[in-house]
């Protein structure tokens, strides 16, 4: 894996969590408002709404560059509008990363002993 294919899924990884959470408190919040005074739609909504956009972008970056099957790539953007779909996207980048050192770190060992 070359570097810039590594930055693409760092930074797809990277937006999931906070992307999780601001769909989370944008939900909270929705919920608040119809059952109280509290109003902070707007703002958690902007916040989210520029979150998504990035996690779009770095999502169709990722998968530009690491040339993901259709099924691979659909499952990480459904992970996009799902609650908690960002921290599961998050998890699976993350083992995907940790399997990519350790391959890396094999072929070199192996290509140092031939």
């Amino acid at each position: 894996m070359d570097i810039k294919t590594a930055s693409s899924l760092h930074r797809l990884r990277l937006i999931s969590a906070p992307e999780a959470v601001s769909f989370i408190l944008l939900l909270i919040a929705s919920v608040l408002k119809r059952t109280t005074e509290f109003n902070a739609v707007p703002a958690l909504g902007m916040i989210h709404g520029v979150l998504f956009i990035l996690y779009v972008l770095f999502w169709a970056d990722a998968w530009n560059r690491t040339k993901w099957d259709l099924k691979t790539a659909a499952v990480y953007f459904v992970l996009s509008v799902l609650p908690l779909g960002g921290f599961v996207a998050e998890r699976k980048l993350k083992r995907a990363a940790d399997d990519a050192v350790i391959a890396s770190r094999a072929r070199r060992e192996g290509v140092a002993k031939a």
